[in-house]
């Protein structure tokens, strides 16, 4: 597995490298935002770690255009964990969100459970509802035939709903299944994906598939034209 740092502070950097690298993961480290995103625009890392503050652009300059045509998984490290920043990094596409100051393991469990996100499910087949078809081995997502280009996140989530098709679920089982514990429940994050992941999977379509249940939560069902 091949990281990419991207972080300008020098200690912190090697910090970073030394670890990661003891942990068995091949690793390269760029200085700058500008460095950073040509190094993950053209190489094939399974994962970057994104700092917020960057000198030359920033972290979300940096994801926003990585964004346009890479879905690699996006760790993203900040000083600052007010609620803003946090779902601006989610709203652009970042997959995971460590505040620091933090200890090793809880980062090194944090790009583990990303890692393995990004792995195929070998026991799980093709999943479908109405005209969407979901591939964990091959990680792809296609509506009526189309390639849908999702996050990392945004396949979890969506993964989810189509397993629970037809079951509503709640805002609190939709953070706790797809963020898992480190997810932040004073945030709208998860409001935030289901808008982003509708605009992908619905919007385009006639036939709406992801539905609000007010006061309850979110399911994915076929519902007869109005």
């Amino acid at each position: 597995m091949k990281i990419l740092i991207i972080e300008d502070e020098p200690k912190a950097a090697e910090y970073l490298r030394k670890g990661l690298a003891e942990s068995g993961y091949a690793v390269e480290v760029a200085h700058n935002g500008t460095d950073g995103l040509h190094a993950a625009a053209n190489g094939d890392h399974d994962l970057v770690v994104l700092d917020v503050m960057l000198p030359v652009i920033d972290g979300f300059a940096v994801l926003s255009a990585l964004r346009t045509s890479k879905q690699v998984p996006v760790l993203m490290l900040t000083a600052r964990g007010n609620t803003d920043d946090k779902l601006r990094g989610f709203d652009l596409g970042a997959d995971d969100y460590l505040v620091k100051p933090f200890q090793f393991p809880e980062l090194l469990a944090r790009v583990k459970a990303l890692l393995k996100r990004g792995q195929p499910a070998p026991a799980e087949s093709v999943l479908r509802a109405a005209d969407l078809e979901i591939d964990p081995v091959r990680h792809r997502a296609t509506r009526a035939g189309q390639r849908i280009d999702l996050s990392a996140k945004e396949f979890a989530l969506l993964t989810l709903l189509v397993q629970k098709t037809g079951e509503v679920l709640s805002r609190t089982q939709i953070s706790s299944l797809v963020w898992d514990i480190h997810f932040d429940s004073d945030t709208n994050v998860v409001e935030v994906a289901i808008r982003r992941l509708r605009a992908k999977i619905d919007d385009p379509f006639d036939e709406k598939l992801i539905h609000t249940v007010r006061g309850v939560g979110y399911v994915l069902e076929r519902r007869a034209a109005v």
